[in-house]
């Protein structure tokens, strides 16, 4: 009895955790809700690198902790029944699959900022938003090769959308701090 309430424990845990992640990370890229301000002349090109760089900002997290959290682990069998520290990997795979999805939603919110870029990313919108329930389910354990494989072909085609229009990005994981919205 003590296991099964300590496991009703963890997917309590879990499940607040997951809804709090989610609503803390709330999609907020530095516009405001009102409606962003019309650009002027002269800051257009800024505003097209500040994108860019934004763009690359948040794709690079987004890949970071994909790879860190969700793609290394799965390789490493830490998922499986009787894994050692399967639990915490599961946690973190659940924090960065909502991470993942949020930031993604950003870069493509940064994508339309730049012709070129929104032209390379818009496409991939369809696809970022097939990740929006994957963080559930890898925080439940009910991942698969499949649903790895997503994140993973998600991420490498943001990737390979941003090399394209001049925007490499390049991977940077996140702190725990950072999953967890703080």
């Amino acid at each position: 009895m003590p296991r099964s309430l300590s496991r009703g424990v963890v997917a309590l845990l879990l499940s607040c955790t997951l809804l709090m992640t989610t609503a803390a990370c709330g999609g907020d890229d530095g516009q405001s809700a009102s409606g962003a301000a019309t650009p002027t002349a002269s800051a257009s090109f800024e505003q097209q690198k500040l994108a860019k760089t934004r763009f690359v900002a948040n794709a690079g997290l987004a890949a970071g902790a994909t790879y860190q959290w969700i793609v290394k682990p799965y390789r490493a069998g830490r998922f499986q029944k009787g894994a050692d520290g399967r639990t915490l990997a599961l946690v973190k795979a659940g924090l960065a699959g909502a991470f993942t999805y949020n930031r993604l939603k950003a870069a493509l919110n940064n994508a339309k900022g730049d012709p070129l870029l929104s032209k390379a990313v818009v496409p991939l919108a369809a696809g970022i938003e097939s990740l929006k329930d994957l963080g559930t389910k890898l925080g439940k354990g009910e991942a698969g090769a499949a649903d790895v494989g997503a994140f993973e072909g998600i991420i490498n085609s943001v990737k390979d959308a941003g090399k394209s229009a001049g925007a490499e990005v390049v991977e940077q994981v996140p702190s725990t701090s950072q999953l967890g919205g703080g």
